[in-house]
C-alpha cells in the first residue's frame, strides 16, 4: 500500500473503491460453468441467484452494476440477487461474472471474512424464512454484505485490517471497532455504509446495513454476530453464541431455541448441547 493512503479517511477509501474492479470467488465461475454444462443456454435465474448468495463480492458487484444500468422507468428498487439478475439479463450477468478478476485465495484474512459473510447469509435466509419475512432474500443480501468494508480493505489494502487484527490480539484494543479506529481512523462498518451510499445501493439494503432499529435490521445484525461466533473456537464463544440465540428468539416469533440451533447446520454437533444449555441459563425457554 502506498504510504499516502495510510492517511486516507473513510470517504477517500470509498471513492477509491468506486473506480476499481471487484474480484469474485473462483468457485462462482466454476459453478457457472457447471450450470452451463448441465443446462446449456437455459440457465435459470434462480440458480444464478444461489451462486451470488455464496459470494459477497459478486453480490456487491452485481448490485452496483444493476444500479448503474437501472432504467429511470423502473418502479421499484433492486433489493435481491434474483431481481438484479433479471434486471441485467442472464447473458449480461454471465459476461459480468466470467470477465471479473478472481480473489487471491492465499489471502487468508479475506477468505476468513468471506466465509463469515457467506455463513451470515445462510443463517439469515433460514431465520428470516422462519419469521415469515415478506422477502427473506433481502435480509440474506444485507447479511452477506455486512462485511463489505472489511473485504474491500483485504483486497486492496490488507495492511489496514492486518494492523487492526494485531491490535486486537495484542490486547491494545478490547473490541474490533476500537482496533479499527486505532488502525485507520474509521470502522469497517462505516466504510461499508459509505460505499453503499456512494454506489447508490438500494435504500432498503442501506437501511439494513446501517442497522436501523427495525426488526429486520436487528435480525441482520444478529445473523452476522452469530456467524462470527459459530466460527470462533475461543472459550467465550459458547456464551456469545447463546446470547445470539436468545436475541434471535425474540426476533423470530414462536421459534424455539432448538429450531434456531437446527438452522446452524455448520455448528459442530459437540457444541450444540453446550450452546443450548447456556442459552436456557440466559433466559431462553427450556423445553417442557
Amino acid at each position: 500500500m502506498d504510504s499516502f493512503k495510510a492517511r486516507w479517511g473513510v470517504g477517500q477509501w470509498a471513492a477509491y473503491f468506486e473506480n476499481h474492479a471487484l474480484p469474485v470467488m473462483r468457485r462462482s465461475k466454476l459453478l457457472m460453468t457447471q450450470l452451463e454444462e448441465a443446462e446449456g443456454e437455459l440457465l435459470a435465474p434462480n440458480d444464478l441467484a444461489d451462486i451470488v448468495l455464496q459470494d459477497p463480492l459478486l453480490c456487491l458487484l452485481l448490485l452496483r452494476e444493476a444500479e448503474r444500468r437501472k432504467s429511470h422507468r423502473l418502479g421499484r428498487e433492486t433489493t435481491t440477487a434474483l431481481a438484479a439478475i433479471l434486471q441485467l439479463g442472464v447473458d449480461e450477468f454471465r459476461k459480468l461474472l466470467l470477465s471479473s478478476p478472481e480473489v487471491d485465495e492465499s489471502n487468508h484474512g479475506l477468505i476468513a471474512v468471506e466465509t463469515r459473510a457467506r455463513l451470515a447469509a445462510q443463517i439469515a435466509l433460514t431465520w428470516a424464512t422462519g419469521r415469515a419475512d415478506l422477502n427473506p432474500d433481502e435480509v440474506a443480501v444485507a447479511a452477506l454484505l455486512g462485511g463489505a468494508g472489511d473485504l474491500l480493505l483485504w483486497v486492496y489494502a490488507a495492511e489496514i485490517p492486518q494492523k487492526a487484527d494485531g491490535l486486537l490480539r495484542s490486547g491494545n484494543a478490547q473490541r474490533s471497532a476500537q482496533a479499527q479506529m486505532q488502525a485507520c481512523g474509521f470502522t469497517f462498518k462505516q466504510l461499508t455504509t459509505q460505499c453503499a451510499e456512494r454506489w447508490k445501493l438500494p435504500a432498503l439494503v442501506l437501511q439494513l446495513l446501517r442497522g436501523a432499529e427495525t426488526l429486520r435490521a436487528q435480525l441482520t445484525r444478529t445473523c452476522s454476530n452469530t456467524a462470527r461466533h459459530v466460527l470462533d473456537d475461543s472459550p467465550n464463544a459458547t456464551l456469545a453464541l447463546a446470547s445470539d440465540l436468545v436475541e434471535a428468539a425474540k426476533l423470530v416469533p414462536n421459534a424455539s431455541l432448538e429450531w434456531l440451533v437446527d438452522g446452524l447446520a455448520m455448528l459442530p454437533e459437540e457444541r450444540r448441547s453446550g450452546v443450548l444449555k447456556a442459552a436456557w441459563a440466559l433466559g431462553g425457554a427450556a423445553p417442557g
